[in-house]
């Protein structure tokens, strides 16, 4: 019939499919989009080689890629090939379809459904599991290398008599393979079953058999395979007590053998074993006998076993032969655990020696003397001053310092430094082109005495290294710093785009163009494409910024580069720089660790290296956070121009170390190739000093009985000048002499005190000198008196004593701010020296200035405007022989009586009032001289004393009153 909308006859036309034209369109719209997916996995494959190969550690890369790879095939195809074949194997095996029950039928569907896609099913799901089972064992990269690589320590463990380089790098590797092996049965074992139960060979519901003779058999294999594994899990169970972690006593890492593990588990674990293999043997003669009935009580024998002697029987041991006597029964193994645990961190050697701790106060001239050479005191805190030097050497807002400085030492003096890097957010005008092109880098390193002030400058760093571009005691060097803690952005840097070296005084700018060997060229058009992709900045496609000779510089704080180019090393959380060769360096400590010494206890190094001053910056970079064996092994160094990064062997007996070394050759240079200028600003790393501190805090002791019973813990006090977060009081760097030392030696300390109370306990202090012959010796010295204040003590006596507190106050009633520096302790004639400068902040001052020095021996307490006037306070005058506190003035027999009547009362209050209003106007400048305002302080108290003495006097004068 004709249309009778009155179109068109003939043929009726399809709707919904689209033309060849829009066909072809979506097809190359799928290609681009594909390509584009590609390309991008692709960038970031190929910007990490040229990163690698920018920094000649390519080696690092292919060996890891390569490693990554051969993992991912390897056991990528046996988790395929395991699964792939059991489901082949359980198909083939299926029974034929004969009169099918009600079950079969309502799965014939299913098998219909299947069939014509079962090759692409099995691919597909063997593909899948050896793409997960691959990906997972890539990971495993570490453990293979240190496997294949490693060496021995030449040390045995105490119980089985094995190398420890058999649980450090063997067994993590076995584990692995065990782990991988269950995995692959068990994904074997669920798939065949299925497949038996798809194709009939297993039934529910069915009558009669519910499994063929084929089914049977090839999952009793399966479970034969399971259970042996199992037995291989029992057996390497048995060395795995020798790294097992429990809590015991004092400590909640307790690692390796106690009473009950090698006299229950270990027997129990190796009667499992046996009979793991009977039952793999009952499940293997599945295939002759044809039946699950001897499989089954064997497995069931196995679990029973398994609840009865290695869950109920060490209970039994425990409660019934243990805890009645239990420190004779565990002093074996305490005892190997204290020996496995000194030698694992490296303080097997420390023993601690007494110390009276309570000084006798001579105030004699020569005590005095030695008091001011007992050390270098550091009057400049790092922690404290980073803001002065902010303010006073900043220069331009687009610079910054960290907010801890650091402590180097530079011609013998103790030296506070700090680079002035780049901070964008300072920047008045932000876009791509600055923030990337024009301010690229920081310039020049600023220093400071650590032991005193600039004269004249009411308490300013007294500085060596200070200006815009830097001038002083470093000499020349290369001032432009591309690479620092700070510089987390990327540049593009020498095309033709010119950068902003500084500012001059004029308004002038000095520009420059990157000269240095690092970085990645942006010339070529492959290059800026996938760093395009790669940063997710288009522009860098096409900007006009970028032409030849342009580099991108990125990854550039030198805790990251060290980090990526020896991903195997522990990065210490203090970077430091020092000026070397005519260029800044930053040094960076790193550390091999292991996880697996037997019988050393674990410590957990985010936790023990955190202090009162550690933050994200500060923080260490960990490859394993539980360790239990810890070396300085490498010194690194990044230029702080062209980003090189220098790898330095240091411990060149660290088994560890030799391992990786293996494992990435010529990545790591002699020792004997760090240049003499380098090693003299080396030192003892923080991170290691503070593991070491934490673990002696229990292991000094080397007895049993008294670490059983914990008599004699100590605890690391809090941070007194920060009393707010009770953190761990961090280790000082200072040049002191310990007793039976005749000069100073730059050192690293710290203090103990008794587990729950704040007393003084210990001081600990190990030569830092790198060039030192005692490098790396652990002084600990016990102290004996157990009246001696601690830090936290200390800090309380300061602020109840009277000047302390009235100089507290009076700033506070000025709205200005106290800041507390490093309480430092020093050991001196047989008691502790505490020396703490005192910070005040003004209003309105954006940072603090010295303005006063407090000193503590015994219970004399000295507070001065300077080091040298809390000295004498303390010790008497220097050069002159000073009267003790207690001798009399005058003639030293008869103490001349205080003036007195109420004329030398109101004198002494017009001199309170006097020096009182000095005091207010002194605080009340801008900046507030704490020169005069020190002085009036001492008038004022002067001026009270008199007045004190006056009334007294007056009192005593008076007859008494009728009736008394």
């Amino acid at each position: 019939m004709p249309d009778r909308g009155g179109g068109p006859t003939g043929p009726r036309m399809r709707v919904g499919r689209p033309s060849r034209r829009v066909r072809t369109l979506l097809m190359t719209l799928g290609v681009l989009a594909a390509l584009a997916m590609v390309f991008v996995m692709f960038s970031g494959f190929w910007t990490d080689w040229l990163w690698y190969r920018s920094v000649n550690y390519s080696s690092v890369f292919t060996t890891t890629l390569w490693t990554k790879i051969g993992l991912f095939a390897v056991f990528g195809l046996l988790m395929a090939a395991a699964v792939g074949v059991n489901i082949w194997l359980a198909h083939r095996l299926r029974p034929p379809l004969s009169a099918m029950s009600l079950e079969q039928q309502s799965l014939d569907r299913y098998r219909m459904g299947v069939a014509p896609y079962k090759k692409w099913v099995l691919l597909a799901i063997t593909a899948l599991v050896g793409l997960i089972a691959g990906a997972s064992a890539t990971s495993q990269w570490r453990t293979w290398l240190m496997w294949v690589n490693g060496v021995s320590f030449g040390q045995k463990d105490p119980q089985f008599q094995m190398d420890v380089s058999f649980f450090a790098f063997d067994l993590p590797w076995y584990r692995f393979l065990l782990g991988f092996g269950f995995a692959a049965a068990v994904l074997s074992l669920i798939a065949a079953a299925l497949t038996h139960y798809l194709y009939g060979g297993l039934r529910i519901t069915s009558p009669g058999a519910r499994a063929t003779a084929a089914a049977t058999g090839h999952l009793s294999v399966l479970l034969g395979v399971f259970v042996s594994l199992k037995a291989v899990a029992y057996w390497l169970d048995r060395y795995g007590l020798a790294v097992k972690s429990s809590d015991f006593k004092a400590t909640s890492n307790w690692t390796g053998l106690r009473y009950v593990d090698a006299n229950a588990y270990l027997p129990a674990k190796t009667i499992l074993f046996c009979i793991a293999i009977i039952c793999a043997v009952l499940f293997f003669a599945t295939l002759w006998r044809r039946t699950w009935q001897l499989p089954v009580i064997g497995f069931g024998l196995m679990v029973l076993s398994a609840i009865l002697i290695g869950g109920l029987y060490p209970a039994i041991v425990q409660k019934f032969q243990v805890q009645p006597n239990e420190q004779a029964k565990e002093a074996e193994y305490i005892r190997k655990n204290i020996e496995a645990t000194r030698k694992a961190y490296g303080i097997d050697s420390v023993r601690p020696t007494d110390y009276s701790g309570t000084g006798e106060l001579k105030a004699s001239e020569q005590q005095r003397k030695d008091a001011a050479s007992a050390a270098s005191y550091r009057i400049n805190d790092p922690n404290i001053v980073s803001p002065t030097f902010q303010q006073l050497e900043q220069e331009r807002k687009y610079y910054q310092f960290p907010q801890t400085l650091d402590v180097d030492r530079y011609k013998g003096q103790d030296t506070v430094i700090g680079l002035r890097e780049l901070n964008l957010a300072g920047v008045d005008k932000r876009n791509w082109i600055n923030d990337h092109f024009t301010y690229t880098h920081g310039f020049g390193a600023v220093a400071a005495k650590g032991t005193g002030t600039a004269a004249g400058t009411s308490g300013a760093p007294d500085f060596t290294e200070s200006g815009l571009p830097s001038k002083g005691s470093l000499g020349d060097y290369e001032q432009r710093i591309y690479y620092g803690e700070k510089t987390s952005q990327y540049s593009i840097v020498g095309g033709p785009q010119k950068e902003l070296d500084y500012e001059e005084d004029g308004g002038g700018q000095v520009t420059t163009s990157y000269k240095g060997k690092g970085g990645i060229d942006l010339s070529g058009p492959l290059n800026r494409a996938a760093y395009a992709v790669a940063l997710s900045e288009p522009q860098i496609l096409y900007s006009g910024a970028i032409g030849e000779g342009s580099k991108i510089l990125y990854n550039r704080t030198p805790k990251e580069r060290v980090e990526a180019v020896a991903p195997w090393l522990t990065i210490d959380g203090d970077a430091y720089p020092a000026v070397v060769g005519k260029r800044i360096q930053w040094v960076v400590d790193a550390y091999t660790t292991t996880n697996g010494y037997p019988y050393a206890s674990r410590t957990t190094l985010g936790s023990t290296t955190a202090d009162s001053l550690t933050d994200r910056q500060r923080a260490v970079v960990a490859q394993q956070n539980q360790v239990n064996y810890i070396r300085n092994s490498v010194k690194a160094t990044v230029d702080a121009y062209d980003g090189t990064v220098t790898l330095y062997e240091w411990d060149d007996k660290d088994p560890v170390l030799k391992t990786w070394k293996k494992a990435f050759p010529g990545t790591v240079k002699a020792k004997s190739e760090i240049p003499a200028e380098l090693k003299s600003h080396l030192r003892y790393p923080q991170d290691m000093f503070k593991v070491q501190r934490e673990l002696l805090s229990l292991y000094h002791v080397t007895e049993p009985d008294q670490f059983y019973n914990a008599s004699d813990a100590w605890q690391v006090p809090h941070d007194p000048t920060r009393q707010t977060d009770n953190q761990a009081v961090p280790p000082y760097y200072l040049s002191m002499k310990l007793p039976g030392q005749s000069a100073q030696q730059f050192s690293l300390t710290t203090t103990f005190t008794p587990s729950g109370r704040p007393n003084l306990r210990a001081f600990m202090a190990v030569d830092a000198d790198a060039n030192s012959a005692e490098y790396g010796k652990i002084q600990l010295m016990r102290v004996t008196d157990d009246k001696v204040d601690g830090p936290e003590q200390v800090q309380n006596r300061l602020n109840q004593y009277r000047p302390v507190a009235n100089f507290v106050r009076d700033l506070k009633g000025a709205d200005s701010t106290i800041k507390y520096g490093n309480l430092l302790t020093v050991p001196l004639d047989k008691g502790f020296l505490y020396v703490e400068p005192i910070y005040a902040q003004g209003r309105g001052s954006e940072y603090p200035l010295l303005s006063k020095v407090a000193v503590v021996y015994g219970e004399k307490i000295g507070f001065g405007d300077s080091l040298s006037d809390a000295l004498s306070q303390v010790f008497g005058a220097e050069g002159a022989e000073p009267t003790p506190p207690t001798t009399p003035p005058g003639d030293g027999t008869t103490k001349p009586p205080p003036a007195t009547g109420d004329a030398a009362l109101k004198a002494a209050i017009a001199d309170a009032q006097e020096a009182y209003d000095a005091a207010k106007a002194a605080l009340n400048k801008q900046p507030v001289d704490w020169v005069a305002y020190g002085k009036a302080q001492a008038d004022l108290e002067a001026a009270l004393q008199r007045a004190a003495e006056a009334q007294t006097a007056a009192s005593d004068s008076k007859p008494p009153a009728e009736g008394d």
